[in-house]
């Protein structure tokens, strides 16, 4: 069996009256993620560690952000067509290892239903899906609640 990780990272910009989607759950906040897409870090930061894995290009490869068919999309669909890329490979998502870094909303309420979303898409078991959340103590930009960051560290696998 052939294994190979990769990492990813994330960063959006936190603006008032706008959807807050995590792990592809809308999270009911003030403020949420100013992108091209729905702005979903989790999953933008999945997506490019499975693409780092796969020894593939990053998500601004696939997904343009000067795209039109990209603007405002669900980042689910994202996913699913990075989990389309690497099938074509043979390639198959192993485990998802993810961190959240935000002041708030607090998310914990909301970790199982993005394990779970996350999990049906990749096609693994939710055990294989940790996340993780924290705080940057009140420093930066994430502190001041100016903006959201995410890690993502993937292995994947082919016989």
């Amino acid at each position: 069996m052939k294994i190979r990780v990769g990492f990813g990272y994330d960063v959006h910009q936190l603006q008032v009256g706008r959807d807050f989607w995590l792990g592809g759950v809308l999270i009911p906040h003030e403020k949420g993620a100013l992108g091209h897409s729905d702005a979903d870090v989790l999953l933008h930061a999945i997506c490019d560690a499975i693409l780092g894995a796969a020894g593939k290009r990053d998500i601004g490869t696939y997904f343009p952000d000067t795209s039109d068919e990209f603007k405002g999309i669900d980042s689910k669909i994202l996913l699913e067509r990075t989990i389309s890329i690497i099938h074509e490979d043979g390639w198959k998502i192993g485990n998802i290892d993810a961190t959240l870094c935000l002041e708030k909303p607090k998310i914990k309420p909301h970790v199982p239903a993005m394990i779970e979303t996350i999990a049906r898409i990749c096609s693994i078991d939710q055990l294989d899906v940790s996340i993780k959340a924290t705080t940057e103590e009140r420093m930066g930009y994430v502190g001041r609640e100016e903006g959201v960051n995410a890690y993502a560290v993937v292995l994947i696998q082919k016989d």
